[in-house]
This record gives C-alpha cells, sequence and structure tokens, in this order.
C-alpha cells in the first residue's frame, strides 16, 4: 500500500510495478466511505485503442480487489486470481493479444 499525493503516488507504483511483472500486471484499488472504483495501474493508452495490444491481467486482477475488499467475496476474488495465475503458468505460454488473453482466462474460470 502506497499513500501519498497523486503525482508522488503515480511515480512510485510505476516503479514498484516493476517488481510485479510491469504495469500491465499491476491492479489498483481506490475506495472510500460508499464508493469503489477498480482500475489497471497503467491507465489508459489511447495510442493502441482497439488494436487489441493491451494486456488484460491488470484489469482483471483489480475486479478481483474489488471482489475481496469491497463486495467481501473471497471465493470470487480467489477464481479469478487462480485464473489468471493459472494461464500465467500454462506450459503453452500466454498467447498473444487482449482478447486471446481474455479468453484464456476466461476459460480457467
Amino acid at each position: 500500500m502506497i499513500i501519498t499525493t497523486n503525482l508522488f503516488g503515480d511515480i512510485l507504483s510505476d516503479a514498484a510495478a516493476y517488481w510485479g511483472g510491469g504495469l500491465g500486471m499491476a491492479p489498483a484499488l481506490n475506495w472510500g466511505d460508499g464508493i469503489a472504483m477498480a482500475e489497471p495501474v497503467h491507465g489508459s493508452a489511447p495510442d493502441i485503442a482497439g488494436k487489441g495490444l493491451a494486456n488484460p491481467i491488470a484489469t482483471i486482477l483489480s475486479g478481483a480487489l474489488l471482489a475481496r475488499l469491497v463486495w467481501q467475496n473471497n471465493m470470487a476474488a480467489e477464481r479469478i486470481e487462480s485464473a489468471v495465475f493459472d494461464t500465467l503458468a500454462s506450459k503453452n505460454g500466454l498467447p498473444t493479444g487482449t482478447a486471446a488473453i481474455t479468453e484464456a482466462i476466461l476459460g480457467r474460470l
């Protein structure tokens, strides 16, 4: 957990994401009284929008954070995380492209 101002939070979280496999693997959850927003750390990438190149894993793992911490649904969070981890550990390697990675993870749910 990093608690700081927005600018320094962006810098520190981007740097820390390296240790978890890069920004494409870094989920995030912002929540407060009665509201929550799950999002990947990496933000948007308008230059590749619609090209099927974005890594969806951080977005999917952000959903797991939302399930666990906001909805108190550990079972759903664990299933999502297991599907992602199993996909990453597949002997066939990680598929390429947003849709292919998403389908591989959904197939393991």
